[in-house]
């Protein structure tokens, strides 16, 4: 199996088949280039490695994505967390850590995003029912 569909598989195993293609078929949109980079590297190369779990992953990914302002990748990896097994607590404890290191602005953008998150996920639910 190469990079790409480990990278597709890892994905899939964490967020479903459905919302993986969802992902990968955006990134496909922006660029076919840039989707077969990012999804090898970022899910086949990274996330797959097994050092870390992908819980602790998720959580590493959200104090760094905030940090940085990375709003669009924070609301792929907040879905990750959530799927991963991250608690919101868990979550909120991230961006405490964020808040102290890199500004409470960082953190509060990125609360932002995951109440944006939050209600994307429950309309996703509520249209399945």
């Amino acid at each position: 199996m190469d990079h790409f569909e480990a990278g597709v598989d890892k994905l899939a195993s964490m967020l479903g088949a459905e919302r993986a293609q969802a992902i990968v078929a955006r990134f496909r949109s922006l660029s076919p280039v840039f989707e077969q980079e990012a999804i090898s590297v970022v899910f086949g190369r990274t996330w797959s490695r097994d050092a870390l779990d992908v819980k602790t992953r998720s959580l590493c990914s959200i104090g760094i994505l905030s940090a940085l302002g990375r709003q669009n990748a924070l609301k792929i990896v907040f879905e990750l967390a959530l799927s991963n097994g991250a608690t919101l607590e868990e979550i909120t404890e991230a961006l405490l850590q964020t808040a102290i290191y890199a500004g409470y602005p960082a953190a509060l953008d990125a609360l932002t995003t995951l109440e944006a998150v939050l209600v994307e996920i429950a309309a996703r639910a509520e249209k399945k029912d």
